[in-house]
């Protein structure tokens, strides 16, 4: 096997890790403690083409291939600090780009994909409900056909990008009466009459990306807008699942990458007792497993832009790929706090934002208990 990156992918991750390092990162704390949504940033990250990565060059994206968007987004990572920005792009890219790429219509494509592309407009899913969460599908929005319009009822929850969002990918039931298969999805622009969209939620972390709530009341949207056919919304789900728990935490590699040079650093500078903490093994060894860590998370991920590429992607995969960063990237940003220890737990040093950032990694596009499920499921059990 060769597990080497292409010339391309090399400079391309270290062209974006530079800009990503120098344009990024400026003003980070204040908008973090005030919870203020980069919009700059956001429009610096689209010129460098991180938003249109997965859309086909056909519809102004990059077409780039799985792996070359994952090795992309851990220089993104690696780079840029503001883990709320990076978690909006990556609902932009894989709840809402990717839906549309797969199951939308020819004109759905050629009117949304080119200004979701080049970071004009903002998208998101739409699928949490205030009664559900892991269990995803026992939704109770509701649309009903009428002429040519869906009249929606219902409430969405936790919904990535919403106050700032241009199009929202909505699912809703069509058909109650049909289970699962009732589950279809609807683009949705917000300033459709009958929805409102809530304020924004203060959280421990990921600060800088905005959520809120959803509310429908008798929203009628247009019956063009059906996303795919109807009783789809189940495939369209679970498909751009797939994409997120393989890729969302590829950045994550790259701050787990940035952390460990960081805990390096420390511990060979901060003197205790008369030598370099880094001689203690009580220190040496948290950087050592911090290291293992982020070669196997790299391995699991790269393996994973692979397999896509190949389309040999399976949930079995991308459930491992999301559990297993998710915690280790929450593991080492613990290891880096307690590495600095009180100066870790300083708001100044940036270093316990990402516990807090990280912590998030372990609910988000499925619970670490579901990806378990998922796993166990594959065994037989």
């Amino acid at each position: 096997m060769d597990f080497r990156l292409t010339e391309e992918q090399e400079e391309l991750a270290k062209q974006i890790a530079r800009l990503s390092q120098s344009e990024l990162n400026e003003g980070l704390l204040e908008r973090e403690r005030d919870g203020v949504f980069p919009i700059d940033a956001w429009k610096k990250c689209a010129a460098l083409g991180i938003q249109g990565l997965p859309v086909p060059e056909e519809y102004g994206g990059g077409g780039a291939d799985a792996l070359t968007i994952s090795v992309a987004l851990e220089a993104l990572g690696y780079g840029c600090r503001d883990n709320g920005l990076i978690f909006s792009i990556n609902a932009h890219m894989w709840s809402c780009e990717i839906p549309i790429m797969k199951f939308g219509t020819e004109e759905q494509r050629r009117r949304y994909l080119p200004s979701l592309a080049d970071g004009s407009l903002v998208g998101v899913q739409a699928m949490t409900e205030p009664a559900t969460g892991s269990d995803a599908f026992a939704l109770t929005t509701t649309a009903v056909e009428k002429g040519d319009v869906f009249v929606v009822n219902g409430a969405k929850t936790f919904i990535t990008n919403a106050p700032i969002a241009d199009l929202f990918v909505v699912f809703v039931s069509t058909d109650p009466s049909a289970g699962i298969g009732s589950l279809s999805a609807l683009l949705v622009e917000p300033d459709t009459p009958g929805l409102t969209v809530g304020a924004p939620f203060h959280k421990m972390g990921l600060r800088t990306s905005p959520m809120s709530e959803l509310a429908f009341s008798d929203c009628e949207v247009p019956a063009a807008n059906l996303l795919g056919s109807r009783g789809s919304g189940m495939a369209i789900f679970n498909s751009s699942m797939d994409w997120e728990r393989s890729f969302i935490l590829a950045s994550a590699v790259g701050t787990m990458r940035r952390q460990l040079e960081q805990c390096i650093a420390y511990a060979s500078e901060r003197e205790q007792f008369g030598q370099p903490i880094g001689k203690f093994q009580s220190v040496s060894h948290k950087i050592a497993d911090m290291r293992t860590r982020l070669e196997a998370c790299r391995l699991l991920l790269h393996q994973q832009g692979w397999r896509k590429a190949q389309g040999r992607s399976s949930a079995l995969h991308s459930a491992m790929v999301k559990v297993f960063i998710s915690d280790s990237f929450v593991q080492c940003s613990l290891d880096t706090l307690q590495i600095h220890g009180a100066y870790g737990y300083m708001t100044e040093s940036e270093v316990e934002r990402e516990v807090r950032d990280a912590l998030a990694s372990r609910i988000y596009s499925g619970t670490s208990e579901i990806q378990r499920n998922i796993i166990a499921a594959s065994l037989g059990l």
